[in-house]
């Protein structure tokens, strides 16, 4: 064999190895619906300390807004569902890792979050809100006027990016859990927090109006079911799912029960 000869045989042998590991790879990556269904669970990841979405109730159980989604999801696909809370710092990261098949936690869908994970349709509508103290219901109306002040947020979600890109002249706290974040602006550690809306409204009646929702939300944002990407039957599991909740109203039936309005679309 001549030496051109032998390096085209090699090139062709070496494409067939990277085209077969590449196929391996993909078959690999879309099995994830498959294994969840002859395990007979899905791993869901969420904080559990974020209410009214996630949150541990007076009998120490596992309660909320996304916890009873979670199990109706489960129900629809055909297995048990198995909730794993996680700290919000780290709930991604275990999501890559494989620790969990999916994330229901009010993950916002974001054109940075799309290009690591796939999205289910959005299962709630809501925005980033601004919620302060009684005695300063309405100081905060504009991003602009966060400025200078002290302003709590959740280390590492998009509140976070939001408050720096948009308001540089904010003075950031960062909290890796939520109840601390919540505590010090009750006490005035800081003079507002940025939260989701529907989260902001369900604290100030829990806190007994000692709280207050600040002017108008600042964004509109979307929140869907977050999984790796390369699993697109898994996907559409989730999907087909939603929309079967979606149409014999039990969506709206879940955000009533938890927010008094469907936030659901």
């Amino acid at each position: 064999m001549n030496f051109c000869a032998f390096r085209r045989t090699l090139l062709i042998g070496s494409l067939g190895l990277a085209l077969g590991a590449g196929l391996l790879g993909q078959a690999v990556a879309g099995e994830e619906l498959d294994t969840i269904k002859k395990a007979g669970v899905i791993n869901i990841g969420l904080e559990g300390t974020y209410p009214p979405f996630s949150f541990v109730d007076a009998n120490g159980q596992l309660a909320g807004f996304e916890v009873e989604l979670s199990q109706a999801l489960a129900k629809e696909m055909g297995v048990k569902v198995k909730l794993q809370p996680t700290k919000w710092d780290g709930i991604l990261a275990a999501l890559e890792s494989k620790r969990l098949d999916a994330v229901v936690n009010q993950v916002t869908i974001s054109e940075e979050r799309k290009k690591k994970y796939d999205f289910s349709q959005p299962y709630t509508v809501s925005g980033i809100q601004a919620l302060t103290g009684k005695k300063d219901a309405g100081k905060y109306l504009t991003p602009e006027s966060l400025s200078g002040h002290k302003v709590g947020v959740g280390l590492g979600t998009n509140y976070e990016q939001w408050l720096k890109a948009n308001v540089p002249g904010a003075i950031v706290k960062t909290y890796d859990d939520d109840p601390t974040k919540f505590q010090d602006l009750m006490v005035g550690r800081t003079d507002a927090i940025l939260v989701d809306r529907l989260a902001a409204l369900e604290m100030v009646g829990k806190t007994g109006d000692k709280l207050a929702v600040s002017g108008p939300a600042f964004s509109r944002q979307e929140s869907g079911i977050a999984i790796r990407q390369g699993e697109p039957e898994l996907l559409a599991a989730l999907n087909t799912a939603l929309d079967k909740l979606r149409a014999d109203g039990t969506l709206a039936k879940l955000s009533q029960k938890y927010f008094g309005s469907d936030v659901t679309q």
